[in-house]
C-alpha cells in the first residue's frame, strides 16, 4: 500500500491507498472520487509500518480494502466511519 503525508498549517493528513487503486476513478449514487497519485501515491509501506504512523494521526484517509483493513485492526475506525464506492471501502477520520 501506499502512505503519502501531506504537511498542513494546523495537522497533517495521512492518506493510505491500496497499491491497485492509483489512477482508477470510484463513481456511485452520489459519490465520485479520482484516486490521484498526487494525492495517494507516496511511499510503499507494509502494514506494519503504517500502523505507527495511523496511530499518531490526527486527520486520516484510508482508501481501499487493506488500508481499511489496518484503520479496523488499530480500532482508530469502526464499520461505521466506512463508505462502499463502487466495491471500494473508504474512510476518513478529522479531529
Amino acid at each position: 500500500m501506499y502512505l503519502k503525508i501531506h504537511k498542513a498549517q494546523h495537522a497533517d493528513v495521512v492518506a493510505v491507498c491500496d497499491e491497485d487503486l492509483i489512477g482508477k476513478t470510484l463513481k456511485e449514487g452520489k459519490y465520485h472520487i479520482v484516486v490521484s497519485e498526487h494525492f495517494y501515491k507516496g511511499e510503499k509501506k507494509s502494514a506494519q509500518e503504517v500502523e505507527p504512523i495511523l496511530l499518531q494521526a490526527s486527520n486520516i484517509n484510508l482508501m481501499g480494502k487493506e488500508a481499511v483493513a489496518v484503520g479496523l485492526k488499530l480500532k482508530i475506525i469502526t464499520k461505521e466511519h466506512i463508505v462502499v464506492i463502487a466495491g471500494v471501502p473508504h474512510a476518513q477520520i478529522y479531529a
